[in-house]
């Protein structure tokens, strides 16, 4: 009876590919999921270094707009307190989301160290090293 089954199926010729195919699949499958990665790291660094500037334009209108006399918060116009209102809200904003950034570059680096030791024969194209890569920017 199996023979029957096996003179049925003559016709199609089953073959596997090749070896050096199925790593050639493999590897561009995981290299998209790194570019990906390193993406989404660009991005985030971008976003931190902008606000980061912007972050310190706030500071210097703020520490302008302050004074520098112990008192000048009693002689201050509304106006200018107003606007250091304004600016320590800024400020403040600019400082919570510098905190999620930080905590999401370190995420994207996990993931991007993750994938090269799980496909350590599969070269990515990086060249920095974990060293680099793990460390606070």
């Amino acid at each position: 009876m199996f023979q029957r089954f096996l003179k049925a199926h003559t016709a199609v010729n089953f073959k596997a590919r090749s070896a050096s195919r199925d790593t050639e699949t493999d590897r561009a499958r995981a290299t998209s999921i790194f570019r990906s990665i390193e993406d989404a790291l660009e991005g985030a660094k971008a976003e931190q270094a902008g606000l980061k500037a912007r972050i310190d334009d706030a500071l210097a209108r703020s520490a302008v707009t302050l004074g520098n006399d112990s008192d000048e918060y009693l002689t201050r116009d509304p106006e200018d307190s107003h606007y250091q209102n304004l600016l320590g809200r800024e400020i403040a904003e600019g400082q919570r989301r510098l905190n999620e950034l930080e905590a999401t570059i370190r995420h994207i680096q996990f993931l991007k160290t993750a994938l090269v030791t799980r496909f350590p024969d599969f070269d990515f194209g990086h060249n920095t090293s974990h060293a680099k890569d793990s460390g606070a920017t």
